[in-house]
Parts: structure tokens; sequence; C-alpha cells
């Protein structure tokens, strides 16, 4: 049988391998399994064992995939990554992070992530609390307006957010179309520039799901869970996501220093320092962009526990 998710890009596939180095024996997290691309290959990779986390009910029958092909090596444990450390108990050796949302969530018109086709204005990953259409039609205008403009950096927030209050008191914006066209008498579209209805969308669905929030806990589980010369690999895509993964690393990292072989190994580098190394952002390669345009935005950063 041809599985639904063979299409699925999995961004920086080569770069997440190569600075999570998995080898056979350890034990790895993929906090944000969706498709399952980055869990598959890291089963390839090494003769290890993963813990797969996700929130969104739809990946279940993926997760029974790798489950039915790996056995004992697959573990799929349901829940948001910012509950990381609640979610995973044992000592890890690495964990990755693709943050935002998934091809099969925008792929999936009735989850109504993407403008680009009419559903229900709804965005939630875990299909349960507030939609962005409650947000949309029940928020002040004004807390509408901080909203895009604090998560989609959107410097036109306050017209949109206007626009979006005179058009809910003739009837409810339900579609995400109806969004779009209201958002299109502020924006206009050109052609050939990016849509502008993409910062506003943004901003709804990192609301809907606590995506920043999470983002944050996340880290602070997981880095509680490395051992020592861990690996935690992150992929992101836009700069809300990058501020707080480079912010973090920087706050927890310290300069790579020389490790003396005789040093008692229950000694720290540096005392209430989490991490010994921690990269620069690192970029798709030319070939991944001309391949899969969704990555083209996608930033990797890296950091190893000390």
């Amino acid at each position: 049988m041809i599985s639904r998710y063979q299409k699925h890009y999995p961004v920086m596939l080569p770069e997440v391998l190569q600075y999570l180095a998995p080898r056979d024996g350890e034990l790895y997290v993929d906090a944000t399994f969706g498709n399952g691309g980055y869990s598959e290959a890291i089963l390839k990779a090494a003769d290890c064992r993963l813990i797969a986390l996700d929130r969104d009910p739809n990946v279940l029958a993926r997760a029974e995939e790798l489950k039915t092909q790996y056995g004992s090596r697959f573990e799929f444990r349901s829940g948001c990554f910012g509950d990381f450390a609640e979610l995973v108990c044992e000592t890890i050796d690495g964990a990755v992070f693709d943050i935002g949302v998934s091809s099969m969530q925008l792929d999936e018109a009735e989850r109504g992530f993407s403008f680009s086709k009419d559903a229900p204005l709804d965005m939630r990953m875990s299909q349960s609390g507030s939609s962005a259409a409650d947000l949309v039609n029940s928020l002040p205008e004004g807390d509408l307006a901080d909203l895009i403009y604090t998560y989609g950096e959107e410097r036109r927030s306050r017209a949109i957010a206007k626009r979006i209050a005179e058009a809910r008191k003739t009837a409810p914006i339900a579609t995400t179309r109806q969004l779009a066209e209201i958002i299109y008498t502020v924006n206009h579209r050109i052609p050939g520039q990016i849509d502008p209805a993409t910062r506003t969308f943004q901003a709804l669905r990192i609301a809907v799901n606590d995506e920043l929030g999470e983002l944050q806990s996340g880290l602070e589980g997981a880095t509680r869970r490395l051992a020592s010369g861990g690996r935690l690999v992150v992929v992101d895509f836009h700069s809300l996501e990058d501020r707080i993964v480079k912010n973090y690393f920087k706050a927890n990292g310290g300069k790579n220093v020389h490790v003396s072989r005789y040093k008692p190994q229950n000694q720290p580098i540096n005392p209430g320092i989490a991490f010994s190394e921690c990269s620069k952002a690192i970029t798709p390669s030319p070939e991944e962009t001309a391949e899969n345009p969704r990555s083209r935005s996608a930033k990797l950063r890296y950091a190893v526990k000390q």
C-alpha cells in the first residue's frame, strides 16, 4: 500500500541528520511528528529508539505505520511539545523540532490553515479549543489589531482589524476565503508578490495554537531531558520563532572551551550554562529550495548539552 504521506518533504533533512548525529543504541525525540519524515529518517540512520510527539489526531494513522515497521524502536505519545518534560521522562540523546504548520495541515483544505483554499476558518492543530473564527469574530477590534501586528508583523494591522470588525457586524466571518477577501480590501494583491493575507493568517494560527509559548516551553523541557553531549536541533520558518530559538540558545550557551581529559566528568564546563556549543542559523541548500519552495524561509539552529 502506498502511503498518503510519501510526497511530504521533510525540510532540511540532510542537515537535521548531520547535526542530530543519531547513533546506535541511543534515544531520540521527534517533538513535531507531523508526517513522520524526520522520525523515519532517524530510525533508518541508526539502530536507535525514537519517541514521537504530536497534538494533531490526524497523524495517528502515520504513527501506526511506523510502529508496524519499527516495532519497539518507535513510540508515539500524543500531546503538545510544550509539555515535553511531562511527556518525556527519560534521559534522551537528542531532540528535533520542526516549528510551524506542517505540509499535511496546509494541504488539507478543511483544516483552514491556507487562504488559497476555501474552508472553515479553523487552524486548530489539536482540533480542540478556540478556533481562528472564534478569535476573528469575538476579539475587540483593538485586541485583534494588536494580535495581527504582534504575531504577523503586519504594518496595516489596524486597518485590517477595522475592516474585519465592520464585516462581522453583518454576519460572522466563517471561512478562509471570507477573511482573505476582507484583507484584500486593505492590502491589494500584486502578481508575483507574497499574498497580502499571509501575515494575518500567520498571526491567527500562532495565536490559536499558542505557538510561541509552546516553543519556549518545549525548548526548556527538551533541554532538561538531554543527556550530557545530547543534541537539540530546531528548524523554524519565520522571524518570531527564530528570535525565540536564537535568544534561548544565546542565554543558555557558554563559549566553546577546551575540556581537559583529566577534568572530573561530574563538574560542568560552565556552571549554570546548559550548552557547550550553539550554532548560528543554517539555511537550506539551493537545490532544496528549488525542489521544495516551502523550505525557502527555513532556518536550522542546533545546540549541544554540556
